[in-house]
């Protein structure tokens, strides 16, 4: 399996000997063994009417259902049965209570044939979830297998509320127009030890996502995908049921799943040959038993709005936090998904606490609108994200930084360069009002780490500063909201509080605090032509000399012909050469020039300084009056973007009912010329 085995329950992996997969068991034996654990006493404490859903759930359990045995198609077995008989134990609906699991079998194992094999055993499910900490996290594991399918022409992914029809309960939806998977795609993703991203930009790796993510959100997810490829459709249905294992005493992951192929002589989606019509039928009655969908109709009925492609998941049976309420709140904000009393009062002033609360850093951890605005570093103009039926636009983090600087980090192990990172360092807009900072850190386009704080500041050092970089050297964790703390890790975070520290040190005094160090001035060259008495008119400006020495800017002057050189220096300058000039005057008289020759270079600077400062105030009021027009330019643009979006959407859908009507078209075509034939060879 490809999954850690540092985060591997041991619990969950048995050893059995001889397994291929479950067969239909005969009667008899059924009987025998019911009879023989009835015989133990281990269902005297249990009622009449849980008995029978037992011996029920039990009959289709041991049915030729696709069971994950490193893909291994099913084979009928007649040989030992390892579906316990015990009856149904209450399956609790709070997640980090839900992994007590008992199977009512001792983990002894039996030669048969004289082989062994591994299995994974139900209770691997929710330990294996347990990765996720956080509900968001396991959403967005199912929004990168949308993302991924971008490649594939998917252009949208909606995540909205659904209903379970059965009891009304509320379900997650997740669904994209992607390319689908066929049959064998299908078993590969429900399955352990597989993964289809072959792709090195390619967001997921592992092929362990969808499992661990689904099985955190809720007990039972049910999966439709549609395909269309090689000019042969098909619709495959594939139940992962954590509820269905539980309560029918299964000690390894059965998955029920059936095939249906488009027949193009009849137009009609038939029943796959890839297995037998019993082997469909008892999987089918799984379905039905076990999913939201009593009949098969309902079943079929969930590709009306797929299409020709796509994948549906629809996540029942939701966790349940702590006080006994869905984890996930649908009620609070009808265009929002959050988790439930996870909103954070943060301690500020009482004037900025509002401020603070609704900055994203503090509504990413509660909001699902917040968090997928930021998940990817971009996204392509093409693909879009609907939550709960609204769209959620897309925020660079980057235009929410002031006094912005630029850095290029180059990590280095064994003398070799890694890589070549962008790092983008400033204050959060609102600051100093907000208490919020750290680092932004994306891998291959997807946030692992939103304002991860790589200091801990005191008197405020650090206060609203916030970086924003993409660190594809380093490897995340299969969550996918952390890094593995390799070494080339730590130098990172090492490096990034030295940039927080001199951002802080030397630009602090531009959010009100006192600055920490000032900036240091630059040497003039010798032969600075700022020595002479007429070098020309200076200008104040800032150069960023962050690329190649971590970050720190130096105020500079210029003159007409651009020699940098700092004020102080050109005043030295002067000096040298009044020196020169006056040689042969006594020590009192040369001492009293030089005194007279400082005030007068002084005066100079002070005289730059302030024509520099009127000049500045000048090309700031005129920067301020051009970024006015510039804004009213982007709302104007950004207004015009809506509108064509709304327009390519409405295209798309007549584009996808032309689709539908080609393919129908088609199919028609296809039928008239078999019975053209037909007729020809009559």
């Amino acid at each position: 399996m490809m999954v850690g085995l540092e985060n591997v329950d041991l619990k969950a992996i048995k050893l059995e000997k001889g397994y291929v997969g479950e067969g239909v068991q005969e009667d008899n034996r059924l009987k025998a063994q019911q009879a023989e654990v009835r015989k133990s006493g281990s269902q005297s404490k249990r009622k009449e009417s849980e008995e029978t859903r037992s011996l029920n759930a039990l009959s289709i359990g041991q049915s030729n259902s696709i069971v994950l045995e490193h893909g291994q198609p099913p084979v009928d077995d007649s040989g030992i049965s390892f579906a316990s008989t015990i009856c149904p134990a209450p399956l609790c609906r709070q997640f980090w209570k839900a992994g007590n699991y008992d199977d009512g079998l001792n983990s002894g194992t039996t030669l048969q044939n004289g082989k062994s094999h591994l299995h994974v055993h139900p209770m691997f499910l929710h330990s294996n979830a347990t990765s996720h900490k956080w509900a968001f996290g396991a959403i967005a594991e199912l929004i990168d297998n949308a993302v991924d399918e971008i490649q594939n022409g998917a252009t949208f992914v909606i995540v909205d509320k659904t209903l379970n029809p059965r009891d009304q309960s509320p379900a997650l939806l997740i669904q994209d127009n992607g390319g689908g998977m066929d049959p064998e795609a299908i078993r590969r993703c429900m399955s352990f030890g597989f993964s289809d991203k072959k792709s090195k930009a390619a967001i997921g790796q592992y092929g362990n996502g969808f499992k661990t993510s689904t099985m955190r959100l809720g007990a039972d997810v049910i999966v439709f995908s549609c395909h269309l490829g090689d000019r042969v459709m098909t619709q495959s249905i594939g139940l992962l049921s954590y509820t269905f294992l539980a309560q029918t005493g299964h000690d390894r992951i059965v998955v029920p799943m059936v095939d249906y192929e488009l027949n193009t002589i009849t137009g009609n989606m038939e029943i796959s040959h890839r297995y037998d019509k019993e082997y469909f039928m008892s999987n089918l009655s799984m379905l039905l038993q076990w999913s939201p969908y009593s009949t098969e109709a309902e079943l079929l009925k969930q590709f009306d709005d797929i299409g020709s492609h796509g994948t549906k998941v629809v996540i029942y049976n939701l966790w349940f936090s702590d006080d006994g309420n869905v984890e996930l709140d649908f009620d609070t904000d009808p265009e929002d998904i959050r988790i439930g009393g996870d909103v954070k009062k943060v301690q500020a002033n009482p004037a900025w606490r509002t401020v603070n609360e609704q900055h994203i850093a503090n509504r990413l951890h509660y909001s699902l609108r917040a968090y997928l605005s930021i998940l990817y570093l971009k996204i392509p103009e093409t693909f879009t994200i609907v939550l709960r039926g609204q769209l959620v636009e897309h925020r660079n983090l980057v235009l929410d930084l002031k006094f912005q600087e630029f850095i290029v980090y180059r990590p280095q192990t064994g003398g070799c360069k890694e890589a070549e990172v962008l790092t983008t360092i400033g204050f959060l807009k609102e600051a100093p009002h907000v208490t919020a900072h750290g680092f932004n850190i994306y891998h291959k386009n997807r946030l692992i780490l939103p304002f991860w704080p790589v200091v801990s500041y005191a008197d405020s050092r650090g206060r609203g500063v916030v970086g924003v970089l993409e660190a594809n050297f380093v490897e995340p964790t299969h969550n996918k909201q952390d890094f593995e703390r390799t070494s080339l890790f730590q130098k990172l975070e090492g490096r990034l509080k030295e940039m927080t520290w001199e951002y802080w040190d030397y630009h602090c005094g531009l959010i009100g605090y006192q600055v920490k160090k000032k900036l240091p001035p630059i040497e003039p060259p010798q032969d600075s032509p700022l020595g002479m008495p007429n070098s020309g008119k200076m200008k104040h400006v800032t150069l960023n000399h962050g690329m190649p020495n971590g970050g720190i800017t130096k105020p500079v002057t210029l003159n007409q012909n651009h020699h940098s050189v700092s004020v102080e220096a050109a005043s030295a300058a002067g000096l040298s050469s009044k020196r020169k000039e006056h040689g042969d005057l006594n020590k009192f008289e040369r001492m009293k020039r030089q005194a007279g020759t400082r005030a007068d270079a002084h005066n100079l600077e002070i005289q730059s300084l302030s024509s520099a400062n009127q000049l500045m105030d000048k090309e700031t009021m005129n920067l301020i009056q051009e970024n006015k027009k510039l804004h009213a330019k982007c709302l104007e643009h950004e207004k015009r973007r809506e509108d064509l979006d709304l327009k390519v959407r409405q295209l798309r859908r007549e584009l996808g009912d032309v689709q539908q009507e080609y393919d129908r078209l088609m199919v028609e075509l296809t039928s008239l010329d078999t019975v053209e034939e037909e007729h020809v060879r009559t």
